[in-house]
């Protein structure tokens, strides 16, 4: 129900600038948070960390409808940017160690593909019915919504297998082994380096979706046609999400593909154009996947989430270096503009991988 509580933003009073310096707090939050969370997760329950964190940002979902100021904004921002570094690197690493006992850490890229795709189309069903729950109960009623769907997420991570690492058992690491650990890791593993970079950049720079909304809201449709036609870019990325563990060795091209399809699409200045985002954005999600599929290979158990929570920090770094830029960029240009502007760091990865790859370097899949 996002793209509704950013028409609560702009009809609050809120100016671009204003609604991108909610992004940083939120990134700021988060990141403060992530490298923290990584090791709580390594040391103590996975799954009681995933129970938390929707929690958290149910809480903050219902600060925004009943108490619609930049004050109670900011305070859920912060919320919602806790339970973000509590999940991130959580998620992942008890995902792949579940996979890694059961002997198929091969399907790691599918199932947290398609857990992404799902989630998404779940975002696409909350914007369906956004625009009548708006009609009928007003952004309260949505803030209620909001809050009874995240306590459902938090009794299916209840619901998750841990079979092991992060039990908080008096036997178990400590903090400072599993730093040292992942500074190991980190230091010691070239591979691990480059996957770590490759997974900030596209998830840090895919930050830009928060301003789908706006981007939709400068094609000149009303604020009730916003959620739908918000959907069409939710279903793309969905279906990139599910496609995930596909084609891998084909990264660098479909990259580059994706960013012109996001170039041409946010230029053009007209809701056609969202197909080519759509588009776009599944290749990212696709790419994304991907990425996150190799540094879980290359990193070693026992500082799992700590390492990967280290890749979340960069992206959290990134997303804020592209809040900071969107909210600068928007005195001079509007929202199409900045969203195309965006299309150029994934054309430069994709050129980086592609070069890489002919003189023989590391490939993505490799």
């Amino acid at each position: 129900m996002y793209p509704v509580y950013a028409v609560l933003f702009t009809d609050t009073g809120l100016s671009p600038a204003g609604v991108s310096s909610l992004f940083v707090i939120w990134s700021v939050t988060t990141f403060s948070l992530e490298l923290p969370s990584g090791l709580w997760a390594d040391v103590f329950s996975r799954r009681l960390l995933l129970v938390a964190a929707p929690l958290l940002a149910g809480a903050g979902f219902g600060l925004w409808a009943f108490f619609p100021s930049y004050p109670a904004f900011a305070a859920g921002f912060m919320l919602w940017g806790a339970g973000s570094a509590l999940r991130s690197g959580t998620m992942q690493a008890l995902v792949y160690e579940e996979l890694e006992r059961a002997g198929a850490t091969g399907a790691y890229a599918r199932l947290i593909g398609r857990s992404e795709a799902v989630s998404l189309l779940a975002v696409v069903a909350a914007s369906a019915v956004a625009s009548p729950v708006l009609g009928a109960w007003g952004f309260r009623g949505l803030g209620v919504a909001s809050v009874v769907a995240c306590v459902g997420c938090a009794v299916a991570g209840w619901l998750l297998p841990e079979s092991g690492g992060g039990s908080g058992d008096a036997e178990g690491p400590s903090l400072g082994s599993v730093v040292r650990l992942g500074w190991a890791q980190v230091r010691g593993e070239p591979a691990v380096r480059r996957a770590l970079v490759l997974v900030m950049v596209l998830e840090g720079v895919t930050a830009l979706d928060e301003y789908v909304p706006l981007l939709v809201r400068s094609m000149g449709v009303g604020a009730s046609a916003v959620p739908l036609l918000v959907m069409v870019v939710t279903v793309g990325d969905a279906v990139g999400g599910w496609s995930a563990g596909r084609g891998v060795r084909w990264v660098a091209p479909v990259l580059g593909a994706g960013a012109v399809c996001l170039a041409v699409g946010s230029l053009g200045g007209r809701a056609a154009g969202l197909v080519l985002v759509a588009v776009a954005f599944g290749v990212f999600r696709w790419a994304m996947a991907a990425a996150d599929a190799r540094l879980q290979e290359r990193v070693g158990d026992g500082a799992r989430a700590t390492v990967t929570s280290v890749a979340g920090f960069g992206a959290e770094v990134v997303a804020v270096l592209v809040y900071a830029g969107y909210a600068l960029g928007s005195r001079w240009a509007g929202a199409g503009v900045l969203m195309g502007v965006a299309a150029v760091p994934y054309l430069g990865v994709a050129v980086v991988l592609g070069l890489g790859a002919r003189r023989g370097g590391v490939h993505p899949e490799a």
